[in-house]
């Protein structure tokens, strides 16, 4: 009996990114492994977007940072650096701010992570302010939806805002930074979050061991 076909892709302009996913991870995991993810990354993304015109670029990134995951999860070597997944409720504010950031500080140390339990259309424009003034780059940033994978994979998940939607997976080291929500607020305010997240960051990488 001949194998199943894989499930048709959603989007035929898909195909590219999943023969690319498909080549990184050969060995690793098989094609109908990436084509599912893919599928499922680009559907979650479709359900709230603002604008469907970069989605297919967005869904091979969210399905690859979600195989790094996996790989993380199974073992893989080279896949070791220290894991840490913010979560918000939207994944465009507070969580976008610490995720970059930490990545900002990090320089390399860390594997960062963000994703929201109701992500939101797009980043708010004072966010992506304030990161542009303290110098991160959020090139490809995007409000991701919280998977399975990404929260298996974190060592440190650090909760801001989302209550009891917040994931609880047992053995993670958990953490609730209380930081203020800087939405529809003015870009004075949204500065001071910044740096409240910011002096967090920075203890937080202090804690962290060296690689």
């Amino acid at each position: 009996m001949s194998a199943a076909p894989s499930p048709a892709l959603p989007d035929e302009r898909l195909a590219a990114g999943a023969a690319r996913l498909t080549a990184r991870h050969a060995g690793r995991f098989s094609a109908e492994t990436v084509q599912v993810l893919l599928t499922d990354s680009y559907r979650r993304l479709a359900e709230t977007a603002s604008v469907s015109t970069h989605l297919v670029v967005l869904a091979e990134r969210l399905t690859a940072e979600r195989l790094g995951a996996l790989a993380h999860v199974q073992g893989v070597p080279g896949s070791g650096l220290p894991r840490v997944l913010f979560v918000c409720s939207h994944n465009a504010g507070r969580s976008q701010l610490a995720a970059a950031l930490l990545e900002h500080r990090a320089a390399g140390r860390v594997t960062v992570s963000s994703a929201g339990t109701h992500p939101g259309p797009e980043i708010g424009p004072y966010i992506a302010q304030a990161l542009s003034e303290a110098g991160t780059d959020q090139a490809g940033a995007f409000p991701k939806p919280l998977t399975d994978e990404v929260v298996r994979a974190a060592d440190i998940v650090i909760t801001m805002g989302c209550g009891d939607a917040c994931p609880i997976v047992p053995g993670r080291r958990y953490l609730d930074w209380p930081v203020a929500d800087p939405d529809g607020v003015p870009i004075e305010v949204v500065r001071q979050i910044r740096d409240d997240i910011d002096t967090r960051v920075t203890d937080l990488l202090a804690g962290l061991p060296s690689t």
